[in-house]
Formats: structure tokens, C-alpha cells, sequence
């Protein structure tokens, strides 16, 4: 089974399987074509996570594709007039961007897990991008939202995705010539065609020269760039194990961190998606936000060592701060660390991601997520596919109060991220739950609302996505709109919530194991599609 954001990506996967192709094959014969077909939310110009369970051996590995920051970079490079960039002005054009990932993750999973040859996943994407695909309503509305002032300013950008100065139409047959080209030398080279060479120097120099905000990338900076595997964040919730990426990636820290606080309630008591269930889980999440912003940043370049985060007898500490008898208050960090003189960082993410969920024919899977980070990235487009924005998922301010932040900018560090690919084990080892989502920050709060749904609620993967959303980032509780879960409003402020209702657009793609038989789950909210034999 493949469940991925578009129905073309959900294909080329499902044809990589049926040619006798593991799940990482399946992932690259996917994000190659999700940079085509959903080009405003992930691609071979970003990062990801990735999480491959070895199912023979019963083991978990994690990649770590996340951008780096330039060696150029340090941490006043988006002060500007000695304060910081705007968020909004800080995303567009070079500066933003972070030496892409995604593919040198893939590549070195492929080399461990892979069982097709490297250059056949590329044959679809680049037959597609020839021929041309054909524009879905989602994509051609994101172009005319006309948010993004690089499909106005950048000639590339502008000329693929606003030809004659008209924009795209759900419905036209798009070609990319361009993409095509790059992706053919991808294949036939491996990763290193991107990270060396000619396509290297146009990344570097698009950085460079690009006319808002212009970088100072170096090809060396591609050159030196490298994937790492880490050590999987996992710990038991109620009879499972819940395993998630390590930093840079706050994702693997925060749902647990969310879970194992509930873990004392009897959640069933209270209906999914009642007010005492609401309030408990933004309680929760607002606890594991207070910690986020202070404590979790590249662990490369941090002495804080993310376990104590998930420590049993922290976590009950933690706990213990929360229940249906205590108002909803901002919460404020713990104190997992003997000494952290450290400050919370202003970092802002928004929801332009997209997940990846697959389970092979031996039981192998894959859990990732992908992003280039703003709608459109940075705007800068090289050969056909568009570069990240990541570097802007940095605090933009170095310190706080002569305290320095955490996940300040830093030569070849890697941003912090929300994205949480997850699995979900039962005590017996075996895989119950492939899950994650796009959504900026939300991502977090997406992904544990949909592992509760299942795991405590005996839900269906697809019942628990279909369920109204809701989100609280240590700041205000956000309910869906347009759901029934808008009722409970007024119950949510007399327990102290500033209660705001929203659009949460999340997108959580996922495949459930339950009695032998899998159970694909595709966000209705988007456009992905779940596909199986």
C-alpha cells in the first residue's frame, strides 16, 4: 500500500512495488514525482525524515535529510539594521535557502534497502515531466493566491508557473523539459550529479544571484554535504512503542512527549472531541511546546541531549500539571537539565509539506515527510524544481536577554523541524501504524490526534484523520471550521482557553496493520489518495 499527497505520486509507488520494489524504492520513485506534481510543498530541492522499518530483522532506521545552513552563515545573518528580518520578508530569494537533503537521504537508504536499480524509480517522473501532467485544483489555486512574490519576480519561477503572464489552470497539461533533464542525470549518476558539478554550481549560483534577498552559497557547500542516520526516538505508550525522528526534527520528542502525558487519563470517559478531551490534549501539547521552543534544536551542536525530554519520571512531572480541575494556562518549560542557560527561540513555520506512508509486500515500510518549507519555498528555481526556504525555520534572533537561543543559525547546522513521521509498534514488536502529515508547527498536534484516535479511541485510521482538528501550540486552541467541534467553544473559554476557529489544513497520509490487513488513510482535506494490490 502507498498513500502519498498526489494521486500520480500514489501511483508511481504502487508501480515501483509491483516491479518488485522495496518500500525506499517506492519513496524515491515518489518524491521525484511529488516535486513535479506538487512542486508548492516538497522536492528534490528541500529535505525530509526518514523512517524504514526493516521488517525481516524487526529494525528501525531513521535518515536524516534536513538542510544545512551554508558555511557562510552565522547567527546574524537574518539581522538586518540590528534587528530581525520579518519572517515574511526573511523567506524569499537565497538567503533562506539551506543546502538540500532529501536526495542523498534517499540515496544512502536506497544503498541499504533498496532492490530495483537506482535509475528505473526516475523512468515515470521523467516520462511525466516530458509528456506533461496534468494540473490539479489544489496546485493551480496556491499559484493564484499570489502570496508569494517570487512567481512575480523570479524569470524562472514566474515563466513555469505564470506563462505570458497567466497563471497555470487545474486542468492543463504542464510540461517540465527542464526537470526532466535534472532528473535523468540524477539517475544516471546517483545523487552526486546534484551535488557536484554543473547542477551544483546553478543551485549555488541561483542562491547568489537572486534578485531579493541574494545568498552567498558556495558549490562547496553542496559538495560537503551529508546525510546521517540517527537514533530513533521511541518510548511505550499505554500496551505500544511509539517511535518518531530524533533532532533537528522536534517531531519525535513532542508526540510522545504529548502522548505519555495522557497516559494517566482514561481518555475513553470522555468523548474524542469533547471539551474535556480538548482540554486536556492542549494542555498537553502546550506543555510539549513550552519545551520545544526552549530545549530542542540540531543535536550536533547541542550539549542537551534530547532523551531527558522523554524521561519517564520528567514526563510524569510534567503530567501532573495538567487535568480537567485545572484551568488552561500558557504553560512554561520544565526542567529536564541540571543547567540549560538557554532562551526560546521566535522560529515560524508554515504548512507547506508534504508525508509520504508506505508498507511493501514483506512488510517493509516507510514513514516520511518532505518539505521545501513556505508555499513555493524560497521562490528560487533551478532546473525545473524550486529550492527550499528552511533556513528561515531558524530563531531569527541569535539571543534572548544576552542568552543565547538554541536554534540560532550556525555554519552547517541543520534547522529545527515539526515534521513527525511516526510509527507505531505493539509490545510485540510488530507494526501496527505508519503515520504523519504536512502543517508547519500543527504537524505535531496532527499526528498525535490521529495516534490517540486509533490506539485509545479503536478507530480506523481513516475515521481518526476524517475527525475534526484540533491544535494548540502553548498560545491559543485552535478548532476546525466548518466542524461540529466548533460547538464546544464556549465550554473551552469558561476552562480559561482563548479558543480561535480555523482553517487546519493538515494532510495526514497513513496505512494501519490490523489483523494481517492494511488500512490506508488519506486526508480528505487534501488531494492524496491511499493505492494497494
Amino acid at each position: 500500500m502507498v498513500v502519498a499527497a498526489n494521486p500520480y505520486a500514489s501511483w508511481a509507488g504502487k508501480q515501483i512495488i509491483e516491479k518488485g520494489g522495496s518500500a525506499i524504492d517506492a519513496a524515491v520513485a515518489i518524491q521525484a514525482m511529488l516535486s513535479l506534481v506538487e512542486p508548492q510543498s516538497s522536492g528534490i530541492g528541500g529535505g525530509a525524515f526518514v523512517l524504514y522499518w526493516d521488517n525481516e530483522k524487526k529494525q528501525l532506521h531513521t535518515y536524516d535529510g534536513r538542510e544545512t545552513a551554508p558555511e557562510s552563515a552565522n547567527a546574524y545573518t537574518f539581522i538586518q539594521d540590528g534587528k530581525p528580518m520579518k519572517w515574511r520578508d526573511a523567506v524569499v530569494g537565497g538567503l533562506s535557502v539551506g543546502v538540500p537533503g532529501v536526495l542523498k537521504a534517499l540515496e544512502m537508504a536506497h544503498k541499504e534497502f533498496g532492490t530495483l536499480d537506482w535509475e528505473l524509480l526516475f523512468e515515470d517522473t521523467i516520462n511525466t515531466s516530458r509528456e506533461g501532467f496534468i494540473v490539479s485544483e489544489r496546485l493551480e489555486r496556491l499559484v493564484k493566491l499570489d502570496i508569494h512574490p517570487g512567481l512575480n519576480n523570479f524569470v524562472e519561477t514566474q515563466n513555469y508557473f505564470k506563462p505570458n503572464g497567466l497563471a497555470i489552470r487545474e486542468g492543463q497539461l504542464l510540461q517540465n523539459n527542464l526537470y526532466a533533464k535534472a532528473l535523468l542525470g540524477i539517475a544516471k549518476s546517483g545523487a552526486d550529479y546534484f551535488y557536484n558539478g554543473p547542477l551544483a554550481e546553478k543551485i549555488a549560483k541561483a542562491t547568489r544571484l537572486a534578485p531579493i534577498n541574494p545568498g552567498n552559497m558556495q558549490v562547496s557547500d553542496l559538495n560537503n554535504y551529508t546525510a546521517k542516520k540517527r537514533t530513533p526516538i521511541c518510548g511505550f505508550y499505554r500496551d505500544y512503542k511509539i517511535c518518531g525522528m530524533a533532532p533537528p526534527s522536534s517531531g519525535g520528542v513532542n508526540v510522545y512527549q504529548i502522548l505519555k502525558s495522557l497516559e494517566r487519563f482514561d481518555l475513553n470517559k470522555h468523548k474524542f472531541g469533547s471539551a474535556e478531551f480538548v482540554h486536556l490534549f492542549a494542555q498537553s501539547s502546550s506543555l510539549a511546546f513550552a519545551d520545544r521552543s526552549m530545549y530542542i534544536a540540531d543535536s550536533d551542536f547541542s550539549r542537551l541531549a534530547p532523551v531527558a525530554l522523554i524521561n519517564p519520571s520528567y514526563l510524569k512531572r510534567r503530567s501532573a500539571l495538567i487535568g480537567l480541575e485545572k484551568p488552561f494556562e500558557k504553560a512554561k518549560e520544565g526542567r529536564p537539565y541540571l543547567t540549560a542557560n538557554v532562551a526560546k527561540d521566535d522560529a515560524y513555520e508554515l504548512p507547506s509539506t508534504s508525508h509520504i506512508s508506505i508498507v511493501d509486500k514483506q512488510g517493509n515500510a516507510v514513514s516520511m515527510t518532505t518539505s521545501i518549507e513556505f508555499m513555493f519555498g524560497s521562490g528560487v528555481m533551478v532546473e525545473g524544481f524550486l529550492l527550499n526556504n528552511q533556513l528561515t525555520d531558524f530563531s531569527l534572533s541569535p539571543s534572548v536577554n544576552g542568552r543565547p537561543v538554541l536554534n540560532r543559525v550556525e555554519p552547517n547546522k541543520r534547522p529545527r523541524s515539526s515534521m513527525s513521521p511516526t510509527m507505531v509498534f505493539d509490545k510485540d514488536n510488530n507494526l501496527k501504524l505508519v503515520v504523519g502529515s504536512p502543517g508547519g508547527s500543527r504537524i505535531i498536534n496532527y499526528v498525535a490526534q490521529t495516534i490517540i484516535g486509533v490506539l485509545d479511541y479503536g478507530m480506523d485510521v481513516q475515521q481518526a484523520i476524517n475527525f475534526p482538528r484540533v491544535t494548540n501550540r502553548n498560545d491559543y486552541t485552535a478548532l476546525e471550521k466548518g466542524s461540529n467541534i466548533e460547538n464546544i467553544k464556549p465550554a473551552l473559554e469558561a476552562l480559561g482557553h482563548k479558543v480561535q476557529i480555523r482553517d487546519l489544513n493538515s494532510g495526514i497520509h497513513a496505512i494501519q496493520i490490523r489483523d494481517d490487513t492494511l488500512i490506508g488513510g488519506a486526508d480528505p482535506r487534501r488531494e492524496g489518495v491511499a493505492v494497494a494490490k
